[in-house]
C-alpha cells in the first residue's frame, strides 16, 4: 500500500505532467496563430463558408430549389407527353374525338338531350 507521501508525489507527477501537455499544446497553437499562412487560409475559409455570397446555407437553398425544380420539370414533361398522345389520338380517332366532346364539354346531337346528375355531397364530407 502506498503512503501518504507516496500519493501526494504521485499526484504531484500528474499534475506536472499534465500542466506540461497543456503548455506544449498551448506553443502548438500560438505558432500556429503567428503563422500568416494559416491566418490567411483559415481566414479566407470561414469567409467562404459564412460570409460569401455564395455560403453553406445559399448553396443549401439553391441545392433545394434545383431539385424542386427538376421535379416540376419531370411533371410537366410527363403531361406534355400525356397531350401529345391525346391530341394524336383525337385527330387520329373520329369516335375517341366525340367522346372527348360529350364528356368535357356537354357537347351533344341536335335530337339529342343532356342530362348532367350531380352526386349530392353527404353532410358528413
Amino acid at each position: 500500500m502506498l503512503s501518504k507521501q507516496q500519493k501526494n508525489i504521485n499526484y504531484k507527477e500528474h499534475k506536472i505532467s499534465d500542466v506540461f501537455v497543456l503548455l506544449c499544446v498551448m506553443n502548438r497553437l500560438v505558432s500556429l496563430l503567428q503563422n500568416k499562412y494559416f491566418l490567411v487560409t483559415s481566414c479566407f475559409v470561414v469567409w467562404m463558408l459564412f460570409f460569401d455570397r455564395n455560403d453553406l446555407m445559399s448553396q443549401y437553398e439553391y441545392r433545394s430549389q434545383v431539385n424542386k425544380l427538376e421535379e416540376e420539370k419531370a411533371f410537366y414533361i410527363k403531361e406534355t407527353e400525356q397531350t401529345k398522345k391525346d391530341l394524336e389520338e383525337l385527330t387520329t380517332n373520329p369516335e375517341q374525338l366525340e367522346k372527348f366532346a360529350r364528356e368535357k364539354y356537354l357537347m351533344k346531337k341536335d335530337d339529342e338531350d343532356v342530362y348532367v346528375i350531380v352526386p349530392e355531397k353527404s353532410p358528413q364530407q
